[in-house]
């Protein structure tokens, strides 16, 4: 965590103020971290997939299985726990303006976290950010390696052993074409069990399977 601290706290004061605006808090929607999240979140997934794919053995790890370790390594849960680690709550509430609405749920922190990469990408290049970005996100590629979570599959096992089938609904889609992201419901008969969203469908369907686990875990 220490080099991506080191470039995030390097940026210049409108790129780092950027970074940390959401956009109900700005005039434009230009000053907001939407842009540089979207930029981020491709330099994030280029930098993991660059990172795995020398490492492991192409006999066991096809791009399927490559695929489900890179999307739970960079999945809006991982990116939240990366935003913790940098404080970014706390650089939050000292970006918001006076009297604004406070915002910190996973999806906004994950879209920060996108954001701050894409911020030292387009400050520092793409080498030095890459290599930050490993060392930042090390625990969840570990934990992605020794215990790979496939959300989708493990609700409907669950869902088996009472007869039971999940159905994924996209609710939403917003966001101009080249940065959509999609909002998804996981339901199962009328009941709406989970909801995700992400920035493919399939991204989507896993949180939302993600929320109907943790949903279940509480009944």
């Amino acid at each position: 965590m220490r080099r991506l601290t080191a470039l995030l706290e390097d940026l210049p004061d409108d790129l780092y103020r950027q970074v940390f605006t959401h956009a109900s808090w700005s005039v434009t929607r230009g000053d907001s971290y939407d842009r540089l999240a979207f930029l981020g979140d491709s330099v994030l997934g280029l930098a993991i997939t660059s990172h795995l794919y020398p490492r492991l053995e192409a006999e066991r790890y096809g791009a399927g299985r490559l695929t489900k370790i890179r999307a739970q390594v960079v999945s809006g849960a991982s990116c939240r726990r990366v935003a913790e680690r940098l404080d970014v709550p706390r650089r939050m509430r000292e970006a918001a303006p006076e009297g604004a609405e406070q915002v910190g749920t996973e999806r906004v922190l994950a879209s920060v976290t996108e954001a701050v990469i894409g911020a030292c990408y387009l400050h520092r290049g793409y080498e030095p950010v890459a290599e930050a970005v490993v060392e930042a996100f090390e625990e969840e590629i570990a934990q992605a390696l020794e215990f790979p979570v496939d959300h989708k599959s493990t609700l409907q096992e669950r869902l088996a052993r009472r007869g039971a089938v999940v159905a994924y609904e996209v609710e939403t889609e917003h966001g101009p074409p080249h940065e959509r992201t999609f909002d998804v419901i996981a339901r199962v008969e009328d009941d709406v069990v989970g909801r995700g969203s992400g920035r493919s469908k399939k991204h989507a369907e896993q949180e939302a399977a993600r929320h109907a686990l943790e949903t279940l875990e509480k009944e």
